[in-house]
């Protein structure tokens, strides 16, 4: 992206409003805390978070770019590759591990012809492979959109995919 265009990228005013409201809540010099919940305001706004995305949101908050770059690359739940319309987050911790994750991600790829990281060729799936979702009980799993996807099989994996080829699903939580 030119220069140029990156000076265009900016939230509208109720974000930037939010964003007011959010730093306010932190004493001066401090505003680098509210950059978890800025920063899934900007994915969601913009649909990811290239070098631009970033550099806005540490203008934003009057920090370094590569503060902001640390952050979106160290947690899973924010893209920094444009994704796919379906986003597969299938958790890798140790239970879902031990009772199959690494089976699963291996049949999705297959399935998709697409390895960790990567979206499919028609941009509809990407798959990630995330730290813990929470739901040890209920191993393997995985997250899409606002849903999860519980004691996965190879058979549920296929309807999945199915139901998401025909019903994409918005990729990120609210803000």
């Amino acid at each position: 992206m030119s220069a140029e265009a990156t000076k265009n990228i900016t939230f509208p005013k109720e974000l930037l409003d939010e964003v007011a409201r959010l730093t306010a809540q932190y004493p001066e010099g401090k505003q680098k805390s509210a950059l978890l919940r800025i920063l899934h305001m900007a994915q969601a706004h913009f649909g990811w978070l290239d070098a631009p995305v970033m550099d806005y949101v540490a203008r934003l908050l009057h920090i370094q770019p590569i503060e902001v770059y640390e952050v979106a690359t160290f947690y899973s739940m924010y893209d920094t590759k444009k994704p796919g319309l379906v986003k597969l987050e299938v958790c890798q911790t140790g239970p879902c591990s031990i009772e199959g994750a690494d089976k699963i991600i291996t049949y999705i790829e297959k399935k998709l012809d697409i390895k960790v990281g990567e979206t499919t060729s028609d941009g509809i799936f990407t798959l990630k492979g995330v730290e813990c979702l929470g739901a040890c009980g209920y191993a393997p799993m995985l997250q899409c959109g606002h849903q999860y996807h519980e004691h996965l099989t190879e058979a549920k994996v296929d309807e999945l995919i199915e139901q998401y080829r025909k019903n994409p699903v918005a990729n990120y939580m609210e803000y």
